[in-house]
């Protein structure tokens, strides 16, 4: 049976393989490390869920110099970080972040530790 969330994924980032690459990278490190992670392919984004949405890929909405994903996760609390591109406070404790992504290098333990910070956050909602 094929895998629909890849093949949809593989079009959502039509012609652009190395944000592709970039993603792929990125889901296969969240699911390693939070297993009963749930993927859903927008129009816009690309949603990792448990009981409710905790991190999501999208594409930058300017141009911007290299190929880039926007890795975007929510926690109780605002994270202080200069790799943090913007955060908002939709709601009272509730911050969204967004990250530009731009190498594989920059998916790594700390990022995937804010993402497992994530899931436990929407697992409790």
């Amino acid at each position: 049976m094929p895998d629909f969330t890849n093949i949809d994924a593989m079009q959502f980032f039509d012609r652009r393989p190395r944000e592709l690459a970039l993603y792929q990278d990125f889901a296969r490190k969240v699911l390693s490390t939070c297993p009963d992670t749930h993927i859903r392919v927008q129009k816009t984004q690309i949603t990792f869920a448990n009981r409710h949405g905790f991190a999501f890929v999208s594409l930058p909405r300017r141009k911007v110099q290299q190929p880039t994903i926007v890795v975007s996760f929510g926690l109780s609390y605002r994270v202080d970080s200069p790799r943090i591109w913007v955060a908002t406070e939709p709601y009272p404790n509730r911050w969204t972040h967004h990250m530009l992504i731009a190498d594989e290098g920059q998916l790594d333990d700390e990022l995937l530790g804010w993402i497992k910070e994530a899931a436990a956050f929407a697992a409790a909602k």
